[in-house]
């Protein structure tokens, strides 16, 4: 956005960035730049919190009354709350043991079980950010199941490539958990939910062992989505 800055600059249009790497802003200089220290993907700092996030834009539109450039980089004083973890937070309740394989059955009464609390936080926020791919839940467990025994499926959006199909499931997978540990107006951190998503659930278990049943498989096409895409590197195993 730094680079993108400087060519828009270039055409007369005024800008801010909202740097979310510090580092990024001082070596590319754009004209003007608030760094805040929010985790990556959230630039205005706090989901859910228009109050927060209001705050964030003033403090940002508020660079271009400044006079002191030619380069302007700011940081926003406000930490987000959201970070911190919330000790009263405990995950949804489902049965599914994710400690033995295969996953996919588990998953399907996983999702099964999480199903009323995601539909609780989508009626309560109004939306839901899956739906990279069609079908929605039904499909994920065949689907998956099918890499987890070592087999590629038929992509379910052709001509998509099926291991880029498993990435868009794997996305949506993530934010379907996400949004039903939300279900009743929590606000557990984003560690919390990853470290529930990751280390007990089927969900993450099953991802887990697609991603090594593709790393194993000759088709070496699947290696490179399989190998840095399906599972953060903290979580793989």
């Amino acid at each position: 956005m730094s680079a993108l800055a400087h060519m828009l600059e270039s055409r007369g249009l005024p800008t801010v960035v909202v740097a979310l790497i510090r580092l990024h802003a001082e070596k590319i200089c754009p004209p003007r730049a608030l760094a805040v220290a929010f985790q990556l993907g959230r630039p205005l700092g706090e989901p859910d919190d228009a109050a927060f996030q209001t705050r964030v834009l003033t403090a940002a539109l508020g660079l271009l009354e400044r006079t002191d450039g030619p380069v302007i980089l700011a940081d926003h004083a406000e930490e987000a709350p959201g970070r911190l973890d919330d000790p009263s937070w405990s995950p949804p309740p489902h049965a599914a043991d994710p400690a033995a394989g295969p996953f996919a059955g588990a998953f399907a009464r996983e999702v099964a079980e999480l199903g009323p609390a995601w539909q609780a936080h989508r009626l309560r926020s109004g939306r839901t950010t899956i739906g990279l791919l069609p079908g929605g839940p039904a499909t994920w467990p065949r689907f998956l199941a099918a890499f987890e025994a070592g087999d590629v499926p038929a992509s379910p959006a052709p001509p998509m490539p099926p291991v880029l199909a498993l990435k868009f499931f794997a996305d949506d997978l993530r934010a379907f958990y996400g949004e039903a540990a939300l279900g009743a107006g929590a606000r557990p951190s984003s560690r919390q939910v990853d470290e529930w998503y990751w280390r007990g659930t089927a969900a993450g278990a099953l991802v887990n062992a697609c991603r090594r049943a593709c790393l194993a498989n000759a088709d070496k096409s699947l290696h490179p989505i399989a190998e840095n895409l399906l599972v953060p590197a903290p979580f793989r195993v």
